[in-house]
Formats: C-alpha cells, sequence, structure tokens
C-alpha cells in the first residue's frame, strides 16, 4: 500500500556485487491541506483513499483544461464545466466535439468530496469512476483512454508529473481518472454571503433576504437541505418532460419503474450563476423554474408527496418568489467563482 505522506525526496545508491548500481527514487508529494466547512455533510468515502496531494492536484487541473482528451482536440473538462458559471455552463444539454449535442445539461462541479452521488441520475458512486465518462461518450469527447494516453506520453511534462503524483509510476489510466478527483475534491465553496452570515463575520441578510430565507425554510429546506443545499435524493418533481427517448432519469441505473424521471436534487449553491435550470434546461431563469413549481406541475404516478400531497404545486406569492430568489443569490461564493 502505497504510503500517503510522502517523504522528503531523496536518491539512494546502493551498490551490490557486480558493478551496476541501481536507484531508487522516493517522491515527495505531500497532501493539500483541505479546510473542511462547518456542517458540511461528511466526506464521500473515496476520498480517504484517494486524498488530494501537491502534484496529484496539479496533474488533475491540468488534464481538466486539456482539450486533448477529446478526439480531435477540441473539448476539454472545462469547455462544459467553467469557473465563473460554478463549474457548469450556460447551454441547456451538454455541448461536445463536433457540436454533438448531449442527453443533459451540465451539473456544477462544486463540493464533490461530500457528494454521495455523481450525476443527474447517481449513476456514479466514486468520483474516480467519473472521468472515463465523458472520456469515451460520442456525444462528448467520442475518445478513448488508450488514446488519451498515447498523447500524453509525446510530452515530457506530463510524464514528470505523473510520476511525482504517483510515485514514478508513469501514465496510467488509474493516473487520470485520480489526478482528475484529487483536483475535483479541492473545489469547495463555502464563503457566500449565507455563509458570511452564518459565521457573524458582519455580513447581515437585507429584509428581503430575510424574509426569502423564512419562505425557504418553509417549502424548499425538505429537498434542498443540509449546508449543500441537497438532501442527494433522487426525487420525480414533476418537471417538463425531456424528449429524448434514451432519458428515464434514475430507472436507467435501477431497472425501476418507480424511479422513472427521479433524478438527484441539485445544490442550490451559486445558482444564481448556473442557469438555465433542470436537466435539460428547461427553465431560463430562477423566475421560470418557480412559476412553474406555483402554476402546477406535471402529473406522474411515482411524483413526489409533496407536491403530490399539495396539489401538485408549490404555491409561492409574487413577493415570496423574489424573496426566495434574492435568498439563493446570496448562496454565491465570488471567491470560488473567480469573479
Amino acid at each position: 500500500m502505497k504510503n500517503i505522506f510522502r517523504s522528503i525526496a531523496v536518491v539512494l545508491l546502493f551498490t551490490g556485487c557486480s558493478s551496476d548500481d541501481s536507484e531508487l527514487i522516493a517522491y515527495d508529494n505531500p497532501e493539500v491541506a483541505l479546510e473542511i466547512p462547518t456542517d458540511f455533510p461528511e466526506l464521500n468515502g473515496a476520498f480517504y483513499s484517494n486524498k488530494p496531494t501537491q502534484y496529484g492536484v496539479e496533474l488533475g487541473k491540468k488534464l481538466f483544461f486539456d482539450k486533448q482528451l477529446s478526439a480531435d482536440n477540441t473539448i476539454s473538462c472545462s469547455s462544459c464545466h467553467i469557473q465563473e458559471s460554478a463549474f457548469a455552463d450556460h447551454n441547456p444539454k451538454a455541448i461536445g466535439i463536433e457540436g454533438r449535442i448531449g442527453l443533459r445539461n451540465a451539473p456544477p462541479v462544486q463540493n464533490m468530496a461530500f457528494m454521495q452521488f455523481y450525476n443527474w441520475d447517481g449513476n456514479k458512486l466514486q468520483l474516480e469512476d467519473q472521468p472515463l465518462v465523458p472520456i469515451i461518450t460520442h456525444e462528448e469527447m467520442d475518445s478513448s483512454i488508450l488514446e488519451v494516453m498515447a498523447k500524453l506520453e509525446n510530452d515530457p511534462t506530463y510524464v514528470e508529473l505523473f510520476n511525482n503524483a504517483f510515485d514514478g509510476e508513469g501514465i496510467t489510466a488509474d493516473g487520470i481518472y485520480n489526478s482528475i478527483a484529487q483536483y475535483e475534491y479541492t473545489l469547495i465553496s463555502s464563503n457566500s454571503k449565507y455563509d458570511k452570515v452564518k459565521r457573524n463575520e458582519g455580513e447581515t441578510f437585507t429584509e428581503s433576504e430575510a424574509q426569502g430565507y423564512s419562505v425557504f425554510q418553509n417549502k424548499c429546506i425538505s429537498c434542498h437541505s443540509t449546508e449543500l443545499f441537497t438532501d442527494q435524493s433522487f426525487r420525480n418533481i414533476g418537471f417538463p418532460l425531456n424528449p429524448d427517448s434514451e432519458e428515464g432519469g434514475r430507472s436507467r441505473i435501477t431497472g425501476l419503474t418507480e424511479d422513472y424521471m427521479r433524478f438527484r436534487v441539485p445544490s442550490l449553491r451559486n445558482i444564481e450563476h448556473t442557469a438555465p435550470y433542470g436537466s435539460f434546461g428547461q427553465f431560463a431563469t430562477l423566475e421560470d423554474l418557480l412559476d412553474y413549481l406555483d402554476t402546477g406541475v406535471l402529473e406522474a404516478d411515482n411524483l413526489d408527496p409533496i407536491l403530490k400531497d399539495n396539489n401538485n404545486r408549490i404555491p409561492l406569492s409574487e413577493e415570496e418568489k423574489t424573496d426566495v430568489i434574492a435568498f439563493m443569490k446570496t448562496l454565491s461564493d465570488s471567491d470560488f467563482l473567480g469573479l
């Protein structure tokens, strides 16, 4: 088992019976100290076996922004996951190489270390298993891990980074997956106005924001709970249906009819900057989304009980909508967004 705590790099020379010398290198690759926010949910268990390290994060970030991961060298992870958009984008559905349109909206990449499911349907339980998906998906990068590795092997900078990050193992598929995950583990958003108010750091809510917080706690907290503002459950909340026949929501993973069109509840952190909203960008604005919930959602056998028991709607007055949106904007973290 690799020692997580790397020793200071040294070169040890051993002289055997022959005149040949052998060289053993120990790599200095210290862990990155993450500031874990108070009251955040527990970390994903996979985090502990792939803790961010200095060179692992550096390598992962470089890969995240590298278009060589795509077949025609035109699309990187950052093409759909843009920092000022909370590492999401503003397209209803993700756009890959040659303008190919994906199935769903690109979700934000934030606070990944605390998530227990990844992607809209929760098809991945560990972040390390996720990077391969866009690399091989036809509508995204349409490449292969072997093709990507062959490209990287021609770059001495990458060879050195992989060796430093993973004890001289060279360029490997696991090294690609693990380093990207390590970089994404560091993308923690916890310094919004809401956070500063909660920490008593001199910020205060406006009257509208405070009213919105009260409405939020009364009408939204059941799904958007915890400091991530998601309970990470899967729910059908009656949003307009994706016309793509391939879409089935969570049922694509479980095969259960009761999971049809259930999706992972998204986090509301930085929600102001992640439009459009919904699994395939059904709503252009937050106003559109709240109007839809107020007017009435689609009927479904497995519609979430919170809606089904309330005539398929979340009733909101115009003032309540304005105030809730004002509160949700306090969840924007300008430091995280690089603004």
